[in-house]
């Protein structure tokens, strides 16, 4: 099974108190998704902070708007360094997101670093080649767009870090 590794930094010039308020809360996803996933938190728990064991269960609709039901855990969190969530049913074969928050003088560098491993072999790594790469750097593109929209932040640096 081949394991892919993609990065993206994104610099927000805000205290990390608020950018980690924001990012620490599971709906806020809903918030930096691309419209075409039909992105839906189906959790409950409203006002609840990331936690170690937390799961959490979306539906989504990442291909040709069929919905699926996807549920991450939240497997490690340091308050206002860095969270990780671990997908436990869904498309992937193996997923791991790693969020990382450090403080700068320009605001907070946001560093996403991802894990990823599609099913089907041989077949699985085509169709990541012919289109589930790029759709996950689109959406990544988009969270850096609307990340800095939510911020306020036009002049704030984005980087795609893919190796």
């Amino acid at each position: 099974m081949k394991i892919y590794e993609k990065e993206w930094q994104t610099v927000v010039p805000e205290t990390l108190d608020k950018v980690w308020e924001f990012f620490g809360n599971p709906h806020n996803l809903e918030k930096i998704t691309p419209d075409f996933m039909k992105f839906q938190v189906l959790s409950e728990q409203k006002g609840t902070t990331i936690y170690p064991g937390m799961f959490i269960r979306y539906r989504v609709s990442p291909i040709a708007s069929i919905p699926i039901t996807w549920v991450t855990e939240i497997t490690a969190v340091r308050e206002q360094e860095y969270f990780i969530d671990e997908q436990r049913a869904g498309p992937y074969a193996i997923w791991h997101h790693e969020h990382h928050f450090r403080s700068t003088t320009d605001g907070v560098i946001m560093n996403d670093r991802l894990y990823y491993a599609i099913p089907l072999g041989f077949l699985g790594q085509l169709i990541n080649q012919m289109m589930i790469s790029r759709r996950i750097d689109n959406i990544f593109e988009y969270r850096q767009h609307i990340i800095q929209e939510i911020f306020q932040a036009p002049t704030a640096a984005s980087e795609n870090i893919n190796r």
